[in-house]
């Protein structure tokens, strides 16, 4: 179950006759526990009780605990069981699906605690999956999600409603992507979205960006960006650690300072930028952008607070300017190769 589907419920198959007193009772989605007036009335129904279903491993009721109240009452001795495998917290799951779709529905209540458990124990679920099963909005579940776990993209993935796993962080594989495709430009489509854990039209379209000199990543994936962790964001933003090393790619170790300067000297040497109106304002650029780590934590701290979240909106799109900029001076070097 917690691998690519939560439907493990038991097929259509013959039910097993145990006896009554070896099945435990345990309510294990109704908050408030089984109702005496339902079962009094399935004790009173003529016809034999359909099979319940009991977590194997510690012969719990996961479905039927009415039902198995009901087959004492009328003094069975036996009941149809149809067994399920797997862990508590899968059987859960399964407890909260099979009550939810059949026999006397969960109150709100009931639901609302039932999402609370399948956040803890399968966090990789989807919002929508785990609505699904507990019989919620997707809104609803998220604000239990964040208000209960206080997470909302710490993990990288989430298994949804079609068994299919994607990433939360959209950016992180485009990223990963555009290092492979820059690393070994001739790697296929398919070899690209294995290394990244992207789909292979997701990988062709970050190929296409960079042949196009565009930032492989969207701007609607960027804001993700942002839900990293503040030790994560902190280290890979710090101005000693800034992006555009060897290869050009977010993350990797960048340039040292000795040697930018250094390069810097001999670019405002070059009489092609020096001499025309474009290279000057190249040159421009690069010395404004040129600060040691001091320059920017000076200029960070002279933001005013009101002003923080204008700034660093206006920083990101600065950043990305740069990355479609080094996009389009290597796309024009491997052409001219």
């Amino acid at each position: 179950m917690s691998g690519t589907s939560l439907d493990t419920r038991p097929r259509d198959t013959p039910p097993t006759f145990v006896p009554v007193d070896q099945v435990t009772e345990t309510s294990l989605v109704r908050v408030a526990g089984s109702r005496p007036d339902h079962v009094s009335a399935l004790a009173q129904c003529p016809d034999g009780l359909p099979p319940i279903l009991v977590h194997r491993p510690t012969m719990q009721v996961i479905d039927g605990v009415h039902r198995l109240r009901a087959a004492k009452l009328r003094g069975d001795a036996t009941i149809g069981v149809r067994f399920v495998d797997g862990s508590e917290e899968d059987a859960f799951v399964l407890a909260v699906s099979a009550n939810v779709t059949q026999g006397l529905p969960l109150t709100l209540a009931d639901r609302t605690a039932a999402a609370s458990r399948i956040l803890s124990s399968h966090p990789h679920l989807s919002d929508r999956l785990i609505a699904s099963t507990a019989g919620l909005s997707t809104k609803t579940v998220a604000a239990i999600r964040q208000r209960t776990t206080g997470e909302m993209t710490q993990l990288h993935t989430r298994l949804g409603r079609d068994g299919k796993v994607r990433p939360l962080d959209a950016s992180h594989g485009r990223t990963m992507a555009s290092q492979a495709i820059l690393n070994d430009p001739d790697l296929s489509l398919r070899a690209i979205a294995r290394i990244a854990g992207i789909s292979v039209g997701t990988a062709r379209d970050v190929r296409e960006r960079m042949r196009r000199g565009e930032d492989p990543i969207p701007p609607r994936y960027r804001l993700s960006a942002g839900h990293r962790t503040e030790s994560e964001a902190a280290e890979n933003n710090a101005p000693g650690n800034r992006t555009g090393g060897a290869n050009g790619t977010p993350g990797s170790p960048s340039t040292p300072r000795a040697e930018r300067d250094r390069f810097l000297v001999s670019l405002r040497t070059d009489p092609s930028l020096r001499f025309s109106e474009i290279g000057r304002a190249l040159l421009r650029l690069l010395d404004a952008n040129t600060l040691d780590a001091a320059q920017w934590d000076r200029l960070a701290a002279a933001v005013p607070q009101r002003w923080s979240p204008v700034v660093a909106d206006l920083a990101t799109d600065c950043a990305a300017d740069w990355w479609a900029l080094a996009c389009r001076v290597r796309d024009r070097l491997r052409v001219s190769a």
